[in-house]
């Protein structure tokens, strides 16, 4: 299945989750009176929401290039995965915010009731798997969205723990357990906002992609017979997906055609890197003194050690 249906698919699928649990989250409610389970309601109802914008912001990704956006609209996730942060810090502020004045006032109220248990303890196991799914996804399909919405669910699994404590510590006669854990995880929740926002503001910015992309970037530029050395390699995201430019060194007395193919070979081989999306190379004649030193590359180009020498070329005739 090709990358927009596959994005398409697992977004459903996480508005429909979610709609679920805080429809069967508030039935318990009703039912038990837990504010644990109330809290968690709350949770899910705010989670159906921005599932709700995020599988609108995955579709509007997968459109295909037009005149106004010839390379896509991927360059819009981060923007969608920024909506996911803002919704997990008010998340997370608004858990610490009960759990505080909850605790200073004194009013802790719970319940052992056994419906309240199964209820949490089913919507704990849903969002782990949610989780693994998404950031499976995400990862295989450089989703910044959906990696985005994994997250999510990895605090979604931590205030459903906070919220059992809660509910089990009322039932042992402990229910200031209940603000207590929700204070503790809250600050989770905004760790994890932290991390989402790092991520997709190095995406906006256009920061450089980890150096072992570089790195194979490099490798695979060098491990053309004809290629004799590179410098000035540049890779930067361009949204969720890299950009990257470089200039290749050949003998001089290639023909146009050969030197054509070398060009050719060279961007087939770095665009089959499944992060990278565009790539520029301009090649460099030996004869006309256009070869340079480039510490930086000739670094990249030995990097991973164990691997073998067809795997790590190095710069040649240097």
């Amino acid at each position: 299945m090709d990358r927009k249906a596959t994005v398409r698919r697992v977004g459903l699928l996480v508005l429909v989750a979610n709609a679920l649990l805080a429809a069967v989250k508030g039935v318990a409610w009703l039912s038990t009176g837990s504010l644990a389970v109330q809290s968690e309601a709350v949770n899910s109802l705010a989670d159906t929401v921005y599932s709700l914008v995020v599988f609108a912001g995955l579709y509007l990704t997968t459109q295909p290039p037009d005149f106004e956006h010839p390379h896509g609209h991927e360059r819009i996730e981060p923007f969608v995965s920024l909506f996911v942060a803002v919704g997990v810090f008010a998340a997370g502020g608004a858990v610490l915010w009960q759990s505080a004045t909850t605790v200073l006032s004194g009013t802790y109220t719970g319940s052992d009731n056994l419906l309240a248990v199964g209820v949490l303890v089913f919507g704990a196991v849903a969002k782990y798997l949610l989780y693994r799914y998404c950031l499976d996804v995400g990862q295989e399909q450089q989703s910044p969205a959906l990696v985005a919405t994994a997250l999510d669910n990895r605090n979604d699994i931590l205030t459903a723990t906070a919220a059992l404590v809660g509910v089990v510590g009322a039932g042992l006669g402990y229910p200031v357990l209940d603000p207590l854990a929700a204070g503790v995880v809250s600050f989770g929740i905004l760790y994890t906002g932290v991390e989402i926002v790092r991520d997709n503001v190095n995406y906006l910015v256009g920061a450089a992609p980890p150096e072992e992309l570089r790195a194979k970037i490099v490798q695979r530029a060098l491990s053309h017979p004809q290629v004799q050395g590179a410098h000035e390699v540049i890779a930067h995201y361009v949204g969720p997906e890299i950009d990257v430019s470089l200039h290749i060194e050949v003998e001089g007395d290639l023909t146009l055609l050969e030197a054509h193919r070398i060009e050719t070979d060279v961007v087939t081989s770095i665009r089959e890197l499944d992060a990278v999306d565009d790539v520029f190379v301009h090649v460099d004649p030996k004869e006309l003194g256009e070869w340079k030193t480039d510490k930086e590359t000739d670094r990249l180009a030995n990097f991973g050690i164990g691997e073998s020498p067809v795997e790590r070329p190095t710069q040649k005739n240097r």
